[in-house]
């Protein structure tokens, strides 16, 4: 299954359920109200259509309350979400992208290293397919 498209507050509650589950809506609307302030109708709205988009699925249709668990992986949504910006922002083209990322983000001298090894690797791997 290919991940939703969700929205930045849908995405707040999956963090929620990614961070532990199986969990009931009020219990993800406790945890989330200091952080957000949201009524728990509202992360029920949210739930509801998470669950309608396939990102969420109900554990036990008897059980009461309803436990809700990720029908996705987070890794799935970064990546597709991932996708969906460098599409947007950077018409699909990566190299532009590193280059915005690499004159503006305030990377540690082992940030820079490892994302050099990463690059090394993925042209390796380019290669010896």
């Amino acid at each position: 299954m290919d991940a939703p498209n969700i929205s930045e507050s849908e995405w707040t509650v999956m963090e929620v359920f990614w961070n532990s589950s199986p969990r009931s809506a009020s219990d993800v609307a406790k945890s989330l109200k200091k952080e957000t302030g949201w009524a728990e109708n509202t992360v029920r709205t949210l739930i509801t259509r998470l669950v309608e988009k396939g990102a969420l699925q109900v554990d036990d249709e008897s059980s009461s309350p309803k436990l809700y668990s990720p029908a996705v992986k987070r890794e799935a949504c970064v990546k597709a979400e991932s996708e969906s910006f460098m599409e947007r922002i950077f018409k699909g083209a990566a190299k532009p992208l590193l280059v915005h990322f690499a004159k503006n983000a305030r990377l540690t001298p082992d940030e820079v290293t490892e994302l050099k090894k990463l690059l090394d690797q993925s042209t390796t791997d380019k290669k010896s397919k």
